[in-house]
């Protein structure tokens, strides 16, 4: 490693000179105790690093290595369960190792166990000709995912090795002949965050992620691959349907990023996580999670680097042909780590005091997302979703962060802290909210759930509009004023709202809801105001049309089991 000298340190921001075959994004080690850093502006033969660590005792004279190297993750089986900080380190063997719950500074733990010993089982035989991203083997990394092992990226040629056997992640599972060289594959692979893992092709999204969330599934639709924006002030309940939707969305594997959020939160992550079963396999959920905690009190630039290694894992499981949806919490915090290093680096600020390029890092980093043909002669198809989470201050949904979000993403889901405060979960404003993915699902609903399910949910979302019209003249003279329609209107929105939009999260049987039973649920409240609708003629006033029977069993519908799907049928 080539060495250089120290000159300046500012917080996580160090300068040092001596390096002039330094390129952008190298990793430096910083000081004797070799924190990590990653170089982020170079003039002449000085560099500034953007280090991950606590920088405090370090100073000018000090050393500083440089690598030559970008920040990699490493990828291999033992990654799925696993708990990491936003650089890779994982949490729990750091406490083992610092015998503290606080991460001893300049600690060097690797990622992935090396001494673990996995079952390797071959796909491929000696003599066949293999090309990037084909899978080799396969390895159980746990009950639930079976870990595929891929031919890196950049390498083709002919078999000339391989077989079954107990390895180690470094032990050598198959050799690669491409002429003269021959490539030594392991279990193993390391990539930039970066950059994105090459594809062969990115496709359409056509398929809804099923989220078991009603306002979500029924009316703002994200598609496998899609990306989603969740805004709101605080206490809204951002965290808790991104938790939601990490418990009960129909992806294969969840990564959930804690990025610089309070540690309380990310606690409840790390402590309830662990405890939770998978809906469809009985198995503890942590079988098929992957955890990065970067709270608040851990180094600001590492929650920088933190939303990269996410996404980079996740493409890795993507390219095997697996769904997986990632969840950020929240990019608000991200972008403030963005902040800080610009305002040191003294560049230019942007809007806010953000920096210039906050829009196009933004949405580099969500156009990591998507559907895609993956390398490799199979075809497979994997999927990466991405929703993140945006934290306005004061709920003002104008500042920089959320609209170069909403620019880039096609989900925008409203938190409104008024539905919160009335413990109204979700919390998703239903006339704020959108998604641009509706006409991309519509085949599929119609062919998989019913053909009407767009036209109900149309006739719903015309009655919900209707409704906020007819709030204003509520509030100016009184419901009298209304004529009995427009009373049933109300009433029926009511419904709609208490009966199908609110879902409880603590309920086992209504925290989670099929496109099935969430269609039947819709079509009979609708039906319902058809039939009242028609019977309010001459001088019959609402009170003399309602069912109070048949409005109590439609209160009652969504604490109905999933295989007891019929009693809502009857009702319609």
């Amino acid at each position: 490693m080539k060495q250089g000298k120290i000159i300046k340190v500012s917080g996580p921001l160090v300068v040092a000179e001596g390096m002039e075959s330094a390129r952008m994004y190298d990793v430096v080690k910083i000081g004797k105790e070799e924190l990590i850093g990653e170089i982020i502006e170079i003039k002449e033969d000085k560099v500034s690093v953007q280090v991950y660590e606590e920088t405090s005792g370090i100073g000018p004279g000090d050393p500083a290595y440089l690598t030559g190297a970008p920040l990699t993750v490493e990828l291999g089986p033992g990654l799925m369960g696993s708990i990491y900080d936003g650089v890779q380190r994982p949490l729990d063997l750091i406490e083992n190792v610092a015998k503290s719950p606080y991460i001893t500074r300049g600690i060097n733990v690797s990622s992935i166990s090396r001494e673990k010993i996995w079952k390797f089982k071959a796909i491929m035989k000696i003599g066949e000709e293999v090309q990037e991203g084909d899978v080799l083997g396969e390895v159980q990394e746990t009950i639930l995912i079976k870990h595929k092992i891929m031919t890196p990226p950049g390498i083709k040629g002919k078999i000339s090795k391989i077989g079954n056997g107990d390895f180690k992640i470094e032990d050598i599972v198959a050799m690669i002949k491409d002429g003269d060289a021959e490539h030594k594959i392991t279990m193993l692979q390391k990539w930039p965050i970066r950059s994105p893992r090459p594809i062969q092709e990115k496709l359409s999204p056509t398929i809804p992620l099923i989220t078991g969330q009603r306002v979500i599934d029924t009316f703002f639709t994200i598609t496998k691959g899609g990306t989603a924006c969740v805004p709101g002030p605080f206490g809204s309940g951002k965290t808790v349907v991104q938790h939601q939707l990490a418990k009960w969305a129909d992806a294969d594997i969840i990564v959930f990023i804690g990025c610089g959020e309070r540690g309380n939160e990310m606690t409840d992550v790390l402590i309830e996580f662990p405890e939770l079963k998978d809906p469809k396999s009985g198995e503890p959920l942590m079988k098929r999670t992957i955890l990065i905690a970067n709270t608040s009190n851990m180094p600001v630039a590492a929650r920088e680097a933190s939303v990269y290694t996410g996404i980079t894992i996740a493409e890795y499981y993507r390219d095997m042909g697996y769904n997986v949806a990632l969840m950020a919490d929240s990019t608000s915090r991200w972008a403030e780590a963005l902040r800080e290093i610009s305002g040191r680096l003294e560049e230019m600020p942007g809007e806010e005091g953000y920096p210039a390029y906050l829009g196009s890092r933004t949405a580099s980093f969500y156009e990591r997302a998507g559907i895609v043909k993956t390398l490799g002669k199979d075809n497979r198809q994997g999927s990466l979703t991405v929703v993140g989470a945006v934290s306005p201050p004061g709920g003002d949904l104008s500042e920089p962060v959320t609209q170069n979000t909403l620019r880039v993403t096609k989900v925008f889901w409203g938190l409104d802290s008024g539905l919160a405060y009335k413990r109204h979960f979700p919390a998703i404003h239903w006339l704020k909210s959108y998604s641009l993915y509706s006409d991309d699902v519509k085949e599929f609903l119609s062919q998989e759930i019913a053909p009407d399910f767009q036209d109900l949910k149309t006739q719903a979302m015309a009655l919900l509009q209707k409704e906020a019209e007819l709030e204003e003249i509520v509030r100016l003279v009184g419901i009298e004023a209304l004529s009995s329609k427009e009373q049933l209107v109300l009433h029926t929105t009511k419904s709609i709202r208490e009966d199908f939009l609110h879902q409880s999260a603590f309920d086992e049987i209504d925290t989670y809801t099929s496109l099935k039973k969430q269609y039947l649920m819709l079509k009979t409240i609708l039906k319902y105001h058809k039939n009242l609708d028609s019977r309010l003629t001459g001088e019959k006033t609402i009170q003399d049309v309602i069912d109070k029977n048949i409005q109590v069993k439609i209160a009652k519908m969504k604490f109905i089991k999933e295989d007891n799907l019929s009693e809502i049928e009857k009702l319609i």
